[in-house]
């Protein structure tokens, strides 16, 4: 078969499974996001004089004008808003640039951490803080978005140690 002398086969783009890599992490940052985002007003509301006891953890409101562990309280708002877009930006970019080279396991840890910042940033857009809600009395108050960067942190953590294990038993 002959090619056209004028066209050219694009070679950098990527093979349909691994741009499938940015469409499942888009789809996945965007669904854990817009779940987290939906259940801040609903906390705000819900457990304003209401805190409810489940057990090993309680439904208690709290809000953190800081990052993790109220770290940065004392910074200014729009200091403080503008490292965390930034960051969460640069993360985002980077995730979205290797998503097609990286292991599909990396790509889901990956969306669920910049699920967590997205909607952290967005709690933070509203009104200069994040809405916590989940105690557990042992632990500083957290929410629903935090755990997804917990977790995307920890499953990608596992996932770089088992794929180092692979890659040394080759």
């Amino acid at each position: 078969m002959t090619s056209h002398p004028h066209h050219r086969t694009d070679t950098t783009s990527p093979k349909p499974a691994r741009r499938r890599r940015r469409i499942l992490l888009v789809a996945v940052t965007s669904v854990l996001a817009a779940i987290a985002v939906a259940i801040d007003p609903i906390a705000r509301t819900t457990l304003a004089d209401n805190p409810v006891d489940l057990g090993p953890v309680q439904l208690r409101l709290a809000y953190n004008t800081g990052v993790a562990f109220s770290l940065g309280d004392r910074l200014p708002a729009g200091l403080l808003l503008t490292l965390t877009i930034a960051i969460t930006l640069g993360l985002a970019t980077y995730a979205w640039r290797n998503a097609p080279h990286q292991p599909k396991l990396h790509t889901i840890s990956f969306a669920a951490i910049i699920a967590g910042a997205t909607a952290n940033v967005i709690d933070r857009l509203i009104d200069g803080k994040v809405t916590d809600y989940l105690h557990t009395g042992w632990w500083p108050t957290f929410n629903l978005a935090d755990t997804y960067i917990t977790c995307g942190t920890t499953l990608l953590i596992i996932a770089i140690l088992l794929q180092h294990d692979t890659d040394h038993d080759q």
